[in-house]
Parts: C-alpha cells; structure tokens; sequence
C-alpha cells in the first residue's frame, strides 16, 4: 500500500498530460500518480514509462470502483470531458477536469451540483490562475493595492496559428468547406482562463456583455487529414463586459495575433493604484506583475515573494510545469484539509462557459446580451 497522502489516476496520455499534469502531481510529495489511461494502450505505456508509473489502463471505467484511487485527472480531448467527469463524481472520485467541462453551462453546472451533494472537490484547468503572478495580483488586490476597481483589459493573444499551415485540430460545429457560421474556437479554448482571471479579480456579478467575433484566417491545414480546408471558426475575439457595480471589462482572445504562447495578460485599473500581469514566455522568463499608484505612475516591475511558488519554483522553468504544480497543489491543500475551500472549482467553470455562451449570442445577434438571459447558473 502507497504511503503517499493522495493517489490520482490521470486519464489522457497526450502532451498535455506529458508536460503538466504528471510531472506537476508528482512534483508534490503527498500525491502518487497511481495510473495512466488513455484509449490508445500504446500511448499510455509511453507515458506510464518516462515517468516511472506502474499501472496502465485503456478503459477509466476499470479504475472507478478502485477506492485506492482518489482523484481523476481527465486530460483527454474536449469531447470526454463531461461523461469521464460525470462517471467519476458518481463513482464517488475527486475529479479535475481540463476545461471545457461541457460547451453547454447548464452541464457544467449540473456536474458541480453533483460534486457538491456527494461532498466531494472538483477543479477546472484554468492553468493561469495559479502563475505565482496572477496569485501574488490577487493578494494586492483584495488588500487594498488598486483603491475602488474601475477597468479590467483582460488578453490571450499568440501567434500559434498566424501560419494556415499549422495543423489545426477541427472544432465542434466548423465543417471544413462550407461557408457556415463562425464556430466558437478561441473564445472557449484561449479565452476562457483570461474570462477565469476577470470574474475572479473583479468578484462581482456580471449583467451585460457585447461582443465579436472574426474568422481572420479561413484556410486552413486540419490536423487530422494533413490537407488545406475552410475553417469556419473564430480565431479573434473583443467583448465588452458590465457588472453591477461601476466597474467594466474588456476581454481579447486571439491565436492570430503576433507574440509567444501563452500569451497571457490582466490589467486592473481603480482608484488607487494599478497592476499588469503578463504572462508570456519572453527571453527566458514566464511572468511578470508590475504596479503603479496614482502618486507614482510609472509602472514598476515587482519581485514575486517566494510564497507564491511551488517548493524550488522559479519564473525562469517552463510555465507548463510551473503553474500546474501550483494548480495541483492547491488541489491537493484543499482535498487534504478537507474544509469547504476550493477555488477554480467546476462551479467557476460553469460561470466561465455562461459567459462564453453569452459572448457567442452577442455576436450572433449583434446586440448586448443579457447576462440573465443565458441559463447555467
């Protein structure tokens, strides 16, 4: 029997999992990554090997009665998402699930409520909200440093579809080679966790939003037959957001837009003072915070205490590795605590997608929209 404090079953052999979910859970002492599942046996023996793990399973369903295991890790494509999740709290099973949980808010949220009547924690991949920079801006914010908060800029912008000739997995709803409707793509696969940052910086209710969304590059090569064909899908996206209280938001998501991966950045602006996260992958360095207040208002780089990193952490690995270690570990503090903190929870994913939702109605009927028009809270 594993002396580790929590045993978790990672499901999905992809390079995601390769370079942030396995290495991030076992960079944590407490935590034994007891398994690898991924339908394509070959593909979970691989990652099962480079990183010392005994177990390999092509069906999770065989891991759900195991109690040995206590969390699943779904790291597999979007369309798994939901069923994997819903299988898995039923079975009783911590889960953390990359996002989305569900296109469809009202699923997620049904997802949370199960999570909750059973007692148990979920977590959403919102990668970026445990950069030790983001965690350290949150901290400044609730103590004061930004005064009464006026503005939120909120971007995820890169460059790693500028080129038509780099393979582009087919989003749900684009058919290649009809002129059909924009299909939802950047928006809910890279603006999501800036949407996360916005409604966890602001902690107000959000009334209206209005946006669009473009479709800048329409050939495209897909991934999955090698050749050039009509994406109908967004790849650049600006809303505009309301709360019930004065403050407003915009938000931009792009993979056409030039700049390194992830491409990350959150301003916040108030009465007081102000703070730029940016993280972007830029001579070695992953994050950056810089301040300013309205008695000095050159924006000054600001050291990140240690606190906010994983133990040996620095802002100089990789962010994969980085952020997922401290998304994992808060995972883990809050499972291990057993209270009812748990932040980034499928709850939030839920409030994520109700606005994706809402964005993707605003541009469709080209109006504001309502944020109680659009169901999944």
């Amino acid at each position: 029997m594993s002396s580790k404090e929590l045993r978790v079953a990672v499901v999905g052999a992809g390079r995601w999992a390769e370079r942030a979910h396995v290495p991030g859970w076992q960079r944590d002492s407490r935590v034994e990554v007891a398994a690898i599942v991924d339908t394509n046996a070959e593909a979970a023996a691989s990652v099962a090997k480079e990183f010392g793990v005994e177990r390999v399973v092509t069906d999770y369903r065989e891991l759900l009665d195991d109690p040995t295991i206590d969390v699943i890790d779904v790291a597999t494509g979007n369309e798994a998402h939901f069923q994997v999740s819903w299988d898995s709290l039923e079975a009783g099973k911590h889960v953390l699930c990359e996002k989305p949980v569900h296109r469809d808010a009202r699923q997620t949220a049904a997802a949370a409520q199960l999570a909750a009547s059973k007692g148990l924690k979920t977590k959403l991949g919102f990668t970026f909200r445990y950069a030790p920079a983001v965690m350290y801006a949150k901290d400044l914010i609730d103590a004061g440093f930004v005064g009464e908060p006026y503005i939120f800029n909120g971007y995820e912008q890169n460059s790693q579809w500028i080129d038509p000739s780099t393979p582009l997995r087919q989003a749900e709803g684009a058919e290649p080679g009809e002129e059909k409707e924009i299909a939802v793509s950047s928006i809910e696969g890279y603006g999501a966790p800036i949407i996360d940052i916005m409604h966890w910086w602001v902690g107000r209710p959000m009334t209206n939003v209005v946006g669009t969304m473009r479709n800048f590059v329409p050939v495209r090569m897909l991934r999955s037959t090698g050749t050039m064909e009509r994406m109908n899908i967004d790849d650049g996206d600006m809303w505009m957001c309301e709360f019930d209280s004065p403050v407003m938001a915009s938000i931009q998501s792009s993979y056409v837009t030039v700049g390194n991966y992830p491409g990350i950045e959150a301003r916040f602006y108030g009465s007081e003072g102000a703070l730029i996260v940016r993280l972007v992958e830029e001579f070695g360095v992953c994050q950056t915070i810089k301040t300013a207040t309205k008695g000095s208002v050159e924006f000054v780089e600001r050291e990140i205490p240690q606190q906010y990193f994983p133990e040996g952490g620095t802002s100089l690995e990789p962010w994969p590795l980085l952020f997922y270690s401290n998304l994992v570990k808060n995972f883990a503090d809050e499972i291990l605590a057993g209270g009812s903190e748990n932040q980034g929870d499928f709850a939030q994913g839920a409030l994520v997608q109700r606005t994706i939702n809402a964005f993707e109605r605003s541009a469709r009927e080209r109006r504001w929209v309502a944020f109680d028009e659009v169901e999944g809270a």
